[in-house]
């Protein structure tokens, strides 16, 4: 029996998310080991193959409890526009993945996937097609896209913040530190750097098995958890694209925001493993690569102020709050055109 046109737009929603999955291997990690290779504890293939490792084991360990807060974003009953609706979702993340890695800007996958659930909400079901949350957050409750932005918001703030304040304490208790110690910190980063990517792949392949799972509701079959077929093909999909490794967004963040010594790098590492994992244990999907470019800066920043690039980080930090909407407005297009092609 032939496929309708939702069905076909799902499986192709399905095959986008896989993508997606890829391209955030790609782009993330590059974000993920750049603080290991400036500060020259591995060079760049050895830090991808631990990359992508991790991802993978991170991503078939990390439980679901990100799943259900993306699924949770889109309120209303699309009914046969459900195909329709991820199909564009993922394919507006997809392109501004793409576009973000083309011009080496460490943007947000979480941010790009929020913004074309929300278009597509919109675009088929108006205002009431997204859960915003905001009535909830006057009852005392974090829900929808108000938890997605704040945690969002409070991750950047603890990876500037947590960076900063654990480098003035490193600064202190190495401060009679000799230069023989450099050696032992960067194979410290070994260990670091795997939790950090542990951690991502654990939040991040959550976020495309959210779309697999909405993307299945399309045939009939709701799954209670996310299969084990969709787990391992999102921990593959992501891990492979671990080794490919963003270049671009590597240099941007290990080298042009400030110049990371050993002991700089051990501290965005740190503080990063611990802000992605409290965030993915309560179900909030959050952006690796903004905590660890803001944790660049609150080394920086640290260690003296002066020698941050700061224009470099507000440009970023632009590009961060262009993301949602820009996405939203890309997924929001694709469903009219792809509406219109389809007569209806």
């Amino acid at each position: 029996m032939p496929m309708d046109a939702s069905s076909v737009l799902a499986v192709g929603g399905i095959v986008l998310s896989l993508t997606f999955a890829f391209t955030n291997g790609y782009n993330d990690a590059g974000a993920d080991v750049a603080t290991m290779v400036a500060s020259g504890a591995a060079s760049v293939k050895g830090a991808l193959l631990t990359a992508s490792l991790a991802n993978f084991i991170g991503a078939m360990v990390g439980g679901s409890a990100v799943v259900l807060t993306v699924q949770g974003i889109l309120t209303a009953d699309l009914a046969g526009s459900l195909g329709l609706g991820m199909f564009c979702a993922v394919l507006a993340a997809t392109a501004w993945n793409a576009i973000s890695w083309y011009y080496g800007i460490p943007s947000s996958s979480t941010h790009a996937l929020i913004g074309g659930l929300v278009g597509v909400g919109v675009a088929l079901q108006g205002m009431a097609g997204v859960n915003w949350g905001t009535e909830e957050l006057l009852a005392g409750q974090l829900v929808g896209v108000v938890k997605v932005i704040a945690f969002l918001l409070v991750s950047v703030l603890v990876g500037f913040g947590g960076s900063f304040l654990l480098m003035k304490l490193a600064r202190l208790a190495l401060r009679r530190a000799k230069v023989g110690l450099n050696a032992h910190l960067r194979r410290l980063q070994w260990l670091t750097t795997g939790f950090q990517t542990l951690a991502h792949g654990a939040n991040d392949a959550q976020k495309q098995m959210a779309l697999i799972a909405l993307a299945l509701m399309t045939f009939g079959n709701a799954p209670a958890t996310v299969p084990l077929w969709a787990r391992v093909a999102c921990a593959t999909a992501i891990g492979l694209g671990s080794l490919g490794g963003g270049y671009r967004i590597m240099r941007t963040v290990g080298r042009r925001i400030f110049k990371l010594r050993p002991v700089h790098a051990l501290v965005v590492q740190a503080n990063t493993s611990l802000t992605v994992a409290l965030s993915t244990a309560v179900g909030a999907p959050v952006s690796s690569t903004q905590v660890v470019t803001a944790g660049v800066m609150g080394v920086g920043s640290a260690e003296n102020r002066k020698l941050v690039h700061w224009q470099i980080g507000k440009d970023l930090i632009a590009s961060w709050f262009l993301t949602i909407p820009a996405t939203a407005g890309i997924a929001a297009v694709a469903v009219v055109a792809l509406r219109a092609i389809m007569g209806g």
